[in-house]
């Protein structure tokens, strides 16, 4: 799993907190929204910090809750009226789009310079012309 930045746990903390009530969104969602590469480190995110979000509304790609959480998952979701249908939520009723904001806009540099990310720090590296 590629490092992990406080932005980006900010990040995927920020797009869980934004999914409203009645909607779902699935960790491939998330890690889109949030420029990640892997809907595992969403998993991985949300297993070590997010007791104080709505972590019911995030499940996986075929719109099944997480095993160990099922019941008490499907029970959530249920009191905010999204009802599954064999174990499954129906992505197409309740899957959330994140609005263009939200998402994670990488830096596309300038003619400066460019950005490079390394660890938790943003180095500047000039570029030489001539």
């Amino acid at each position: 799993m590629p490092a992990v930045t406080d932005e980006h746990i900010e990040q995927v903390r920020a797009l869980v907190a934004a999914i409203p009530a009645g909607r779902v969104a699935t960790y491939g969602d998330i890690a889109a929204a949030a420029g990640l590469s892997s809907p595992r480190t969403v998993g991985w995110i949300m297993r070590t910090d997010s007791a104080d979000l709505p972590w019911h509304r995030v499940i996986n790609a075929s719109g099944r809750p997480a095993r160990h959480l099922r019941a008490r998952q499907l029970e959530l979701l249920h009191a905010e009226g999204i009802l599954s249908v064999d174990g499954r939520i129906p992505l197409q009723q309740h899957r959330y789009a994140f609005p263009r904001r939200l998402q994670y806009q990488p830096d596309q540099g300038s003619s400066a310079g460019q950005t490079r990310k390394r660890g938790r720090r943003r180095t500047r590296v000039q570029r030489m012309d001539g």
